[in-house]
């Protein structure tokens, strides 16, 4: 667990901060001139939530036309993320760090943004590996002209705000209650989420269909891959199980609106997330048994019951 989930000396998770924040986004005159394969690559694992939410944003905006798109897949004997096919001779995501001159103690995560074009340095260029700060830099990426703005400026404080909140007792929240070393940790972990979760329940009943409102926003982009993998991955195996997640009938409705939008179910792959955290977390799961499920969509889609006795 040491390695897998650092803790405090109280027993609560701490994640691994990713060590290149500072991506921007490329001038899109420095793009046109290049051919297909020299564009940037946005290497994403299916199962990773962290590289769900810059998918979504590829998705959404339609990037394909100025930034490749490239699956890593999670070697859970390993403990890595391995490239079929490889790209630049590299089979693993840390052989491409290693040639774009990474320093060895930077761990090698999704996301990722690649350059294959040598840099001043004469090797390709990691451009970041920070989901958060990845989604805004994407958010700037050179995009088709109707492309939408997820980062609206009369919604940056509100957008801030929320992401701030979201980041530490949500994306982060189902990890500090899966990787709680202790009751105590747990119980701490398990309460900020749902309140949390309360939180943004009432603001969409307030002000919806939106986190902030009428336009889909990057508040929204950094919940909907926690919220997604509730009944296949958090409930059952972080024990993220205080209310099931339709006793919220707001968040149930928002998500799914944002799962039936176009081209995002194609980013769920429910059987790979199952297959990767119960195959992979051994500490979590010492058998290794991956669980049945429900097919995605027949969740994501239900109706809620007895909504009228949900307050």
């Amino acid at each position: 667990m040491k390695g897998l989930a650092p803790a405090d000396k109280d027993g609560n998770f701490k994640r691994v901060p990713s060590q290149k924040i500072n991506a921007i986004a490329p001038i899109k005159k420095d793009l046109l001139n290049r051919a297909k394969n020299e564009c940037p690559m946005l290497i994403v694992g299916r199962s990773c939530p962290w590289a769900h939410r810059t998918w979504l944003v590829y998705q959404i905006r339609e990037l394909k036309d100025s930034l490749g798109l490239m699956f890593a897949q999670a070697d859970h004997q390993g403990g890595r993320w391995l490239l079929e096919p490889s790209w630049m001779g590299c089979n693993s995501l840390l052989d491409l760090y290693k040639i774009c001159g990474t320093p060895p103690n930077h761990r090698a995560t999704v996301p990722a943004i690649i350059d294959p074009k040598p840099s001043s340095q004469g090797s390709p260029e990691l451009i970041g590996n920070e989901s958060a700060q990845l989604v805004e830099a994407l958010n700037q990426w050179p995009a088709k002209e109707n492309a939408p703005d997820l980062f609206p400026q009369q919604h940056e404080e509100e957008i801030n705000h929320w992401s701030n909140i979201l980041q530490a007792k949500v994306n982060d929240g189902v990890y500090k209650c899966g990787f709680a070393r202790n009751q105590k940790a747990y119980e701490k972990a398990s309460e900020e989420l749902f309140t949390t979760l309360e939180l943004v329940e009432r603001k969409l009943r307030e002000k919806g269909p939106w986190l902030c409102g009428d336009v889909l926003t990057l508040a929204d982009i950094r919940l909907f891959p926690t919220l997604i993998r509730w009944e296949s991955i958090y409930a059952p195996l972080f024990k993220c199980n205080q209310k099931p997640l339709w006793q919220f009938p707001k968040i149930w409705g928002w998500r799914q609106r944002f799962f039936n939008m176009p081209q995002i179910e194609m980013t769920c792959d429910a059987i790979r997330w199952r297959e990767d955290y119960f195959g992979a977390l051994f500490p979590l799961n010492p058998s290794n048994i991956i669980p049945a499920a429900s097919d995605l969509r027949t969740i994501v889609n239900s109706e809620v019951p007895n909504t009228q006795k949900i307050k």
